[in-house]
């Protein structure tokens, strides 16, 4: 017999035991379909990771408050306060390779307007914060310099929020109240788009320092965030901002720095490396369905393999080859498997567009995730078909033609 051959009968006993077949070919199925609707899962919350790195601007640079330290118990990263507008009009004199410097402070607060309100991000920064982070105006325009200097209570609101407070009418030069402080609002961001867990257009922004004196009543600014003037001098922009605050900070050689730097460059490496590691989890674990269907592709060819062995006996007798005996029952475990996968791409597909309905979910199907997942399937019914067909092989003729 040829491999056409093999596929006929193969197809031919499938027919004759649908039941059977479709039991055997379920692990298969669910192990390709949820193997798929991992590693969509997983991919899509890597482009929505990526998405959120590169919202934030091109060449950044991010400078966060260190760790604290109280009788030898260390805090978490951001838990000292020791950055402040000083530091950033240092910054931005005195650092060459920089060539925009804006400060963050802030926290969630609750707004109201009229009857309406919500609990969303109050941002305080400056007017450089717009180019930094690649945001656009659709109404209004953003507040100035003199507005920052002068306290001004002025907002910048999000396309997120502005539906949540005001519905389909213009928010700008409408008043709302933040902590009960009123600010009047002169412009209206463009979406961004939601990105996961994080919604970059549900956020007002003000000037930092109403934010920092009216709103917050702090002394110390949350983040600096600075753009290098390419991306050829990201390095040299984060050694000249280290050394600078190192100094204006009193922080002597081999001491640990009070603040840490990082760009976008290190972000995209650690989000890449973690991302690998989430989409290794998922498939590691959906795979684990696909071994399953393999030993439940095993014991039902074993089990063919004792019903048929007159069969075989006959087969043998008329001048068949142990090769061929062999084959024959390879496809047919061949035929099971690739069944199976094709049926559970498509149970793959309805999961991954399922998890793309629910809120915040982030799902892309590749095309590689795919045929990774229909290889597989192949790989474990050869892997899987290998021993039954061996078993069969090697019966002996005579004894298979006596076999009851």
């Amino acid at each position: 017999m040829n491999i056409g051959e093999s596929i006929m009968v193969a197809l031919e006993g499938i027919a004759a035991n649908k039941m059977r077949a479709a039991l055997t070919m379920l692990g298969i199925i669910i192990g390709v379909g949820a193997v798929i609707t991992m590693l969509a899962l997983a991919q899509g919350a890597s482009k929505n990771m990526m998405s959120r790195i590169q919202s934030m601007g091109t060449n950044v640079l991010m400078v966060m408050p260190g760790r604290s330290e109280r009788g030898g118990v260390r805090g978490g990263f951001g838990s000292t306060q020791v950055l402040t507008l000083d530091d950033v009009t240092a910054v931005e004199k005195d650092c060459p390779s920089v060539d925009a410097v804006a400060p963050q402070v802030g926290g969630n607060a609750q707004v109201k307007y009229k009857n309406q309100n919500t609990n969303t991000s109050i941002t305080g920064t400056t007017p450089s914060y717009i180019s930094i982070s690649n945001y656009q105006m659709q109404d209004g325009r953003f507040f100035t310099d003199a507005e920052v200097k002068s306290l001004k209570r002025v907002a910048v609101i999000g396309p997120t929020t502005a539906t949540t407070l005001f519905g389909d009418s213009s928010p700008v030069g409408k008043t709302i109240r933040i902590r009960g402080i009123q600010f009047q609002i002169i412009g209206l961001l463009v979406s961004k788009g939601s990105q996961g867990f994080q919604d970059p257009d549900d956020q007002i922004m003000i000037p930092v320092t109403t934010a920092m004196k009216r709103v917050f009543g702090v002394q110390n600014i949350r983040m600096i965030t600075a753009q290098a003037k390419s991306m050829k001098v990201m390095d040299q922009a984060s050694n000249e901002i280290s050394d600078l605050l190192r100094k204006r900070h009193n922080i002597v050689a081999g001491s640990d720095q009070d603040f840490m730097v990082r760009n976008q460059a290190d972000i995209m490496q650690m989000a890449n490396q973690f991302s690998s590691m989430f989409t290794l989890l998922l498939g590691g674990i959906a795979s684990v369905s696909l071994l399953v269907g393999g030993i439940g592709i095993m014991n039902i060819m074993l089990v063919s393999v004792t019903e048929r062995t007159r069969e075989i006996g006959i087969r043998m007798a008329l001048g068949a080859r142990r090769r061929d005996i062999q084959l024959q029952f390879l496809v047919e475990a061949l035929v099971l498997s690739l069944l199976g996968g094709a049926v559970g791409i498509l149970f793959g597909f309805l999961g991954a567009w399922g998890l793309s309905r629910l809120p915040n979910a982030s799902v892309a199907v590749s095309l590689s995730s795919v045929l990774m997942s229909f290889g597989f399937a192949a790989f474990v019914g050869i892997f899987f078909g290998y021993y039954p067909a061996r078993q069969a092989s090697r019966l002996n003729p005579i004894d298979a033609l006596r076999y009851e």
